[in-house]
């Protein structure tokens, strides 16, 4: 049966952040995520996970200057140095939280720059980010997004980051699959999938278009998830999306799952 966490980013945002781990639980959710956990005192959210009996799913690296349009530095030569720290606060993070996920943005491809030198530059960063990140038992997560929604990211199809998770060499470099994401890419969602699950860490959720709650857009979900465990696939899903309304009301989906996982 599939696992989902609730994206404290995209949900619950009725509330302060803070007060959304309780929402979670209530709903009935074991898992969250969220964008980036930085901002706040990493014990404060551990006590939280604690307190509501939650486990964080994954958590994403430092990815430079987001208010800015950065959607990631792993790509951008002359940042290594800063994406190292990024690696080294991050891991600091995930121990404190128990995480065992760790998601790279790779970047939005910079202009002027030969297009060989932000390969070696990517396959670099993540190389040093799966060596630090295998020594904690944390898995490196590496996502394509749309070129819709962040026009230039550097890896907008699975297969551009399955081809670089081979350039890359090391055995600790994983893909996240995002099935909005690719879905608005590719389509084709259960071939990818069942091509791609022994090296798939964590997946993610939002229909299209509009990126609601399932059963608002074009996908199948019933259909998907039944395919999903048929595949084997036994990891976290996350429910990044932006719920057509209040949070709550939109769960209706997601309630005969948690009935399922009590039986």
């Amino acid at each position: 049966m599939p696992r989902f966490s609730a994206n404290l980013t995209w949900m619950f945002n009725e509330v302060d952040f803070l007060k959304r781990f309780e929402r979670v639980a209530r709903a009935g959710f074991k898992g969250v995520e969220y964008m980036f956990p930085y901002e706040y005192e990493k014990y404060q959210l551990r006590e939280l996970l604690d307190r509501y009996g939650l486990e964080q799913a994954v958590l994403n690296l430092p990815a430079g200057n987001w208010e800015a349009g950065e959607r990631g530095i792993a790509c951008l030569p002359g940042r290594e140095k800063e994406f190292q720290e990024g690696v080294i606060q991050a891991v600091d993070y995930a121990q404190a939280l128990r995480c065992h996920r760790m998601n790279c943005l790779v970047g939005i491809m910079p202009s002027g720059v030969p297009a060989r030198r932000v390969r070696q530059t990517a396959v670099k960063n993540l190389r040093f980010a799966a060596t630090a990140l295998q020594k904690e038992g944390i898995r490196l997560l590496v996502e394509a997004l749309n070129d819709q929604d962040v026009p230039g990211f550097y890896l907008v199809h699975t297969q551009e980051v399955m081809d670089l998770i081979k350039e890359v060499k090391h055995p600790n470099t994983w893909l996240q699959y995002d099935i909005y994401h690719m879905q608005v890419m590719e389509g084709n969602l259960t071939k990818t999938i069942r091509d791609n699950v022994g090296r798939i860490a964590h997946m993610q959720l939002g229909d299209v278009p509009g990126r609601h709650e399932p059963g608002t857009g074009e996908i199948n979900f019933t259909n998907l998830f039944r395919f999903i465990d048929d595949s084997g696939y036994d990891g976290w899903i996350g429910c990044e999306y932006k719920p057509a309304g209040t949070t709550e009301d939109g769960l209706r989906w997601v309630k005969p799952y948690f009935k399922e996982g009590k039986k």
